[in-house]
């Protein structure tokens, strides 16, 4: 499903850079004639995230962008790697995936964790190859790259090359699947979240392909698989779902269906929200300990810094919020409708900014406010409390019909939205 961008004046919505993968959306008053771009978080010392080169393609042509997280220490460690989905539009234009929170959860458990953006993806150099509607071919090709990041992981010392796991989400998903139609010396086991391919393009009856893709990739399986599906996930519903796994066993593929019930929103972007991992964990956790993978934390992750409460004002006190003249309190009364993890952030100039779901929200509000604003902002609430610090100030109750008409933005998606092709 594909979405051009709406110029809008006054808000500025658009994609978040945390992804993926979770229904996570960003909104702002722009002062300035500009589209803003949320910026790419900071690496993640705490997790020794790192970004590499990895050679894909025949001759290893190729390189692809790959985010690293790894315990402290030498290892060797098991591995996941974690395969992203697909956005509309210009593959190139897609923010690094990073799937923070599955990331964390097995880096305490002693693993290194590898995410690699496929050729055309983001940074990495190659082309992408779209087979149109044509799932089968999409999941194998795709596939190579997987299989490029497994080649050169197993080499590293500091990876333990007989225990590796392949995880993927959305194209992600369907691509890890396709994977497993091959023995792969190391890999013990597969990780469906959310698996498929939409093309919404004519005479394309995706749905049907996709169970005919999933079909064949059962006929030749030799990976044991685990699949999660959410009852509202808004591409691969509860039928679909069944229809493909059905279609996948039949065939003779290994694999066993979770599907669990609404999630939020949108199911398809439960791996990327903070509150998903007690949906994938239960299940996952029982899959390793059959696949012969570890489970237990043996790594201590300090928490991320949080932002302190204060005393200023109640979160629903909407006339406290500084700097705001009537639209921009219309926009904190949206804001306190929004799910957590959320955060608010505003600037001298009346510019706001609100953040919601996904990875740091408060950094990614801060960030996109002081971008789109032109100068700092600061943030004013984060989840459920206010952390504002200073003295009360006066509500504003100036028409904002001038600053509206000097800003310049586009139409907002989610990341459940953003994460469905074409």
């Amino acid at each position: 499903m594909h979405r051009e961008p709406e110029i809008v004046t006054a808000t500025l919505r658009f994609r978040t850079a945390a992804r993926r993968l979770a229904t996570a959306t960003v909104t702002c008053l722009a002062l300035t004639p500009l589209l803003a771009i949320e910026q790419e978080l900071p690496l993640d010392y705490r997790l020794n995230e790192q970004v590499i080169m990895v050679p894909a393609g025949p001759q290893g042509e190729a390189r692809l962008q790959t985010t690293v997280f790894r315990p402290n220490g030498d290892g060797p460690f098991p591995l996941l790697i974690i395969n992203h989905g697909k956005e509309p539009g210009d593959p190139r234009g897609q923010a690094r995936d990073r799937f923070i929170f599955m990331a964390t959860a097995f880096v305490k458990r002693g693993y290194a964790v590898m995410v690699p953006m496929r050729r055309g993806f983001s940074n990495s150099i190659g082309a992408y190859v779209d087979h149109g509607c044509d799932m089968r071919a999409n999941g194998y090709g795709q596939a190579h790259d997987i299989k490029s990041t497994i080649a050169y992981a197993r080499k590293q010392k500091w990876i333990d090359d007989h225990r590796i796991v392949v995880a993927g989400q959305s194209y992600g998903g369907l691509a890890t699947v396709a994977m497993g139609t091959e023995v792969i010396e190391g890999v013990r086991g597969l990780i469906n979240i959310a698996g498929g391919l939409r093309d919404d393009g004519a005479g394309c009856d995706w749905r049907a392909e996709l169970v005919n893709a999933f079909a064949n990739y059962g006929a030749n399986n030799k990976i044991a698989s685990l699949w999660m599906y959410g009852f509202n996930d808004s591409l691969f519903g509860p039928n679909l779902a069944a229809r493909m796994h059905d279609a996948f066993v039949r065939s003779g593929g290994q694999a066993r269906l979770i599907a669990f019930g609404p999630f939020k929103r949108d199911a398809h972007g439960m791996i990327a929200s903070r509150d998903g991992e007690k949906v994938w964990w239960p299940d996952t956790e029982r899959f390793l300990q059959q696949i012969g993978m570890p489970t237990e934390e043996v790594f201590s992750i300090a928490d991320a810094p949080a932002v302190p409460k204060t005393d200023y004002a109640t979160v629903d006190d909407i006339d406290a919020v500084p700097y705001l003249g009537e639209a921009g309190r219309a926009a904190y009364r949206e804001y306190l409708s929004k799910m957590t993890p959320r955060a608010f952030a505003v600037s001298s100039n009346g510019a706001w900014c609100w953040a919601e779901e996904g990875e740091a929200p408060e950094k990614r509000a801060l960030a996109t406010c002081a971008k789109s604003s032109g100068q700092d902002c600061k943030l004013y609430s984060v989840d459920d409390y206010v952390v504002w610090q200073g003295p009360r100030m006066p509500v504003v109750d100036a028409d904002e019909g001038q600053l509206a008409s000097t800003a310049t933005g586009g139409a907002g998606i989610s990341e459940a939205e953003a994460d469905a092709p074409r």
